[in-house]
């Protein structure tokens, strides 16, 4: 038993070496939106598109942070109202009055939700539709969409970096990952481990080189050209994802022999997502919503991903406490390698966001926690419950 328990302990060392060295450097944040900025002279049009069910709480504060954007050019705010109950559009409307901006923005009731469609990708529809009948008949067409949630406060110049990010690297996509609320226990918890994996899945550095297959994005901010939009289908291309951010991203780059676009996804310090995670069901729910889908809702794919999450991040630490109390001191101080390099590994996202240093030791009882929320998105979906999105469930497509 000694030298099965020293070899799966030496094969989670090798592989956090291997990951460490090979993986894109996914553990770092150099990625950052606001690093390196530059500035531009002539700033084209851009139409944002919000898809907003029951946000009137986060408007007066979201919606704001849009409508007092610095950016030079044209600007133009289309919030599509997806059957809200608690007086959203009025809410919107409100908050661009007392802005004296009104004409900045456009307010459409969303059409009953179709067949095929998610809710949230069916109300960015609507919104991109809406922009297009109005730049045909007064406006300038837009240069560039912005698809953002209405959740975000977004920084001040946001759009401006977003706009001179694309215009001088030439870039189809621009997406950031925003910084999401870390304030509770469980947030601190578990949100900073929540990048620190999807970036381990989607090296960011991986995806904005255009020699790489590897794309994503992140939804709750998306620039994108119309014409790249246009050239994969619409948004319709990915109207039954649940996880249509990284879908998109897929789709505007497309694959190693025949390449579409160039995308970029980054951090940002500056632009916050407003949705609040208090307790440990609300985080639960939210990763429990589309885990399972990421795995494409293969029972094989969920057995390698728990046995390797198992591998790589419990093995560590139980081989230190079991070589310890057995007075194996080879397969402790092998364990406790692994778990050093994954602390450190996760020290600069603990930092990005301003935890507990101590917390970056944390990560096998995260992995653990993160286990058990896959196996119950998959137990969900077994049991046809699905994904949901503001109060809208679906199953399989």
């Amino acid at each position: 038993m000694g030298e099965i328990e020293l070899g799966l302990t030496l094969l989670s060392l090798t592989i956090w070496i291997g990951l460490l060295s090979l993986r894109g450097q996914f553990w770092r944040v150099d990625q950052q939106l606001e690093v390196g900025e530059t500035k531009l002279t002539d700033f084209p049009a851009v139409c944002a598109v919000i898809p907003a069910r029951n946000e009137a709480e986060l408007l007066p504060i979201t919606l704001r942070s849009l409508l007092v954007q610095d950016y030079p050019g044209g600007f133009n705010i289309f919030l599509v109202d997806d059957g809200s109950t608690d007086g959203t559009s009025k809410v919107a409307q409100e908050t661009a009055q007392e802005l004296a901006k009104e004409e900045q923005l456009h307010i459409q009731a969303a059409e009953t939700l179709p067949p095929g469609w998610t809710g949230k990708l069916w109300a960015i529809e609507q919104g991109i539709r809406a922009v297009e009948k109005l730049t045909n008949t007064s406006r300038e067409a837009p240069k560039y969409l912005l698809l953002t949630d209405a959740d975000i406060e977004h920084d001040v110049s946001n759009l401006r970096r977003l706009v001179t990010k694309a215009l001088q690297e030439d870039l189809d996509l621009v997406s950031v990952m925003v910084k999401l609320r870390c304030e509770s226990f469980w947030e601190q918890l578990l949100i900073p481990a929540f990048v620190f994996f999807f970036q381990k899945l989607y090296p960011f550095r991986w995806v904005n080189d255009p020699r790489k297959v590897t794309a994503a994005a992140a939804g709750g901010c998306i620039l994108i050209r119309p014409e790249a939009l246009a050239r994969i289908g619409g948004i319709q291309v990915v109207r039954q994802a649940l996880i249509d951010d990284c879908a998109l991203g897929m789709a505007v780059k497309g694959g190693s022999s025949s390449p579409h676009g160039r995308i970029w996804l980054g951090l940002s310090a500056l632009t916050h997502s407003l949705r609040p995670y208090p307790n440990l069901d609300t985080i639960w729910d939210m990763v429990a919503r589309t885990a399972f889908t990421q795995l494409n809702y293969s029972p094989l794919l969920l057995l390698g991903t728990l046995l390797g999450m198992t591998l790589i991040y419990l093995i560590p630490p139980l081989a230190v406490i079991f070589g310890s109390l057995t007075f194996n001191w080879l397969l402790a101080a092998t364990g406790f390698m692994g778990w050093l390099l994954m602390t450190l590994a996760y020290l600069p996202t603990i930092r990005f966001y301003k935890c507990p240093l101590w917390l970056a030791c944390c990560l096998p009882a995260i992995a653990l926690l993160y286990n058990l929320m896959t196996i119950d998105s998959a137990w969900r979906h077994w049991q046809g419950q699905g994904g949901a999105w503001k109060g809208r469930v679906y199953s399989k497509p």
